[in-house]
């Protein structure tokens, strides 16, 4: 069922309202794509400045740069293209997306900002807070508010975790190359070794899996309340 389908809108008027079509949604999916990319633009050139902690190659070795690289040019590609125009499976990349966006932002609050660093700052560094305060926000609001009809098996949260896993043996076998690791907690040479990284990242894949099941199950509420099953 096509999530354009007129008669499936009918059921419930705020399905309407919320259409991915929609020109607000549609200009807000712009906006914000727009916003993530030029963040990351900024922080790709301080990359290229001396001194930089973190050169362009690194940069991109990061999961919230390659993740809202790709939010990014989706939102841009949701902004211009109507939806009949998109293949079904971009609903789900929605879902994935979200999942890693909000992962992104409790990962980088819990282990990896600054002690101290506030939630909502004007005064933090503004790709920061693009990267890791807005585009969480909103991919998870825009998976859970705009209208979709489509529907996860129930091994999706599993499908979801693919690139996560991938990313992690990606990062430690380039920390293992040339001794650089993306992030602290995946770095087996602190203290704790092996032993602490590996807890680390059990932690890590856990907390992924219960946001992704958690993402599902509404998904699919989402998307049965979209479809009329959820009308009285």
């Amino acid at each position: 069922m096509s999530v354009l389908d007129p008669p499936v809108l009918r059921h419930l008027g705020f399905n309407d309202a919320l259409h991915p079509d929609r020109s607000w949604i549609r200009l807000l999916r712009f906006a914000v794509g727009a916003f993530v990319l030029v963040a990351l633009v900024r922080k790709t050139c301080d990359a290229t400045l001396p001194g930089n902690d973190v050169d362009v190659a690194q940069l991109y070795s990061e999961f919230t740069v390659q993740s809202n690289l790709v939010l990014g040019l989706v939102l841009l590609a949701s902004a211009v293209l109507p939806r009949t125009r998109l293949p079904e499976w971009w609903d789900r990349m929605f879902g994935a997306l979200a999942l890693y966006l909000v992962m992104t932002g409790i990962i980088y609050v819990v282990l990896v900002a600054p002690p101290g660093e506030p939630l909502w700052s004007l005064d933090l560094y503004w790709p920061q807070l693009a990267h890791h305060r807005v585009a969480p926000l909103f991919a998870a609001l825009d998976w859970l508010l705009v209208t979709r009809t489509v529907r996860g098996s129930w091994w999706r949260p599993l499908a979801w975790l693919g690139y996560p896993a991938a990313f992690l043996v990606f990062s430690w076998v380039r920390g293992g190359i040339d001794g650089w690791y993306v992030y602290d907690f995946l770095d087996p040479t602190l203290a704790g070794g092996w032993p602490a990284a590996l807890t680390t990242t059990a932690e890590v894949l856990l907390a992924f899996l219960a946001v992704a099941v958690l993402l599902h199950v509404a998904g699919n509420a989402r998307s049965s309340l979209a479809a009329g099953r959820g009308k009285r």
